[in-house]
């Protein structure tokens, strides 16, 4: 059976942003409990254990919510986050069943070398996928394993996990093996000098001729 954290949560009757700053100030998150059977559930979340599960989790993290003895399976579908502090300011939760599969973005890793001299871009950082609610991979690895140069990746090319259907776009560009751009030569500091004094004669035989054509 799958292991999923639970986490105890209290029902909000309070809203907006005066509401919300207050619960911050008491190390509480305002988050949501939503879904298709479901009417939403307005609740309040530790920001330490909830933090702690996204962090240990993944993004796509299944959780229990225990709201007053009544129990909610959930996903974390959304959270907003300071973009200074970078904490979670608030969660949308998706209210789900055992059994189910759902479409998540998964993120992917590029894993492996490619071959000699060329570099790897990564054009897509997140893939969407269907999966067992109960069984969502944390990442998905793409080997780049001595490929040659201007190969491309595509996602059909991705072997799925077990379990797991590819939902984006099967063009969708995963990564692709080009040449690294060539480095300008570093200027040496004679070079450097060298400008610097003919920039600085320059303006003096500006300045010179200034002078003359105002006498003139």
């Amino acid at each position: 059976m799958a292991k999923y954290p639970t986490l105890e949560a209290a029902e909000r009757t309070e809203f907006g942003k005066g509401a919300a700053r207050r619960l911050r100030r008491s190390w509480k998150i305002p988050a949501v409990i939503y879904g298709p059977e479901t009417d939403p559930i307005h609740i309040a979340l530790d920001i330490l254990e909830f933090t702690a599960v996204v962090r240990n989790n993944g993004v796509n993290a299944v959780l229990e919510i225990d709201v007053a003895g009544e129990k909610h399976l959930t996903m974390v579908k959304n959270i907003d986050q300071n973009v200074l502090t970078l904490d979670i300011d608030h969660a949308d939760l998706l209210a789900i069943k055992r059994g189910e599969k759902v479409e998540v973005e998964v993120p992917i890793v590029l894993e492996g070398e490619p071959a000699d001299g060329t570099i790897a871009i990564q054009d897509a950082d997140v893939l969407l996928v269907e999966a067992d609610v109960l069984n969502i991979p944390e990442e998905i690895s793409v080997s780049i394993e001595g490929l040659e140069v201007n190969t491309v990746v595509h996602a059909s090319e991705v072997q799925m996990p077990g379990g797991v259907t590819l939902v984006a776009d099967p063009e969708t560009i995963i990564a692709s093996i080009s040449y690294p751009e060539p480095e300008e030569p570093e200027e040496s500091e004679e070079e450097a000098a060298e400008e610097a004094e003919e920039t600085d004669a320059s303006e003096v035989e500006a300045t010179e001729e200034s002078d003359q054509s105002e006498e003139s």
